[in-house]
């Protein structure tokens, strides 16, 4: 289902919710609410373009838990464009964009999603006002309006590597 402003009521979310990537195989990943972004990102690792029957595609990795290479999944993907973005740091570089199904509250939305490193973040994905505008609004003084998942599913992603 393809959220639409316009169909309903926006959504509330907080500051921070636990999403979903359904189309790749991502259960749950932590992702910070980014009104100072316009496109969301994502954090990824081993990022490598191939061509397959003449179109660009991208393969990577996510690696859905903090602090850990357990539970990586490995995604291939067309490119849908590439765009030079801006960091909160100030650095300009070029990133690709791939379009991802994205999990928010008990809603799927299509999103163009930047695939970047983001080791030093504390979320695996910003969420930018381009996938917010598809009905949702955030208060910023809540937090996982959504839900959050099981407890044994949380303490994995909180956990380091052992």
């Amino acid at each position: 289902m393809t959220g639409d402003s316009g169909n309903h009521a926006a959504r509330l979310v907080g500051w921070r919710e636990w999403v979903g990537l359904p189309g790749v195989g991502v259960p749950w990943l932590k992702a910070k609410i980014d009104t100072g972004a316009q496109t969301s990102s994502l954090h990824a690792f081993g990022v490598e373009e191939f061509t397959r029957d003449g179109v660009p595609w991208v393969r990577f990795e996510i690696h859905p838990l903090q602090r850990s290479a357990n539970d990586a999944v490995e995604v291939e993907l067309p490119v849908h464009d590439r765009r030079k973005v801006r960091s909160s740091n100030g650095v300009a570089q070029v990133r690709y964009v791939v379009l991802l199904e994205v999990r928010l509250l008990d809603e799927v939305v299509e999103a163009e999603i930047t695939l970047t490193r983001r080791d030093s973040m504390g979320y695996r994905m910003l969420v930018g006002r381009e996938l917010l505008a598809q009905g949702f609004l955030v208060d910023s003084a809540a937090s996982y309006v959504g839900g959050r998942p099981r407890r044994r599913i949380r303490q994995k992603h909180s956990a380091p590597d052992s």
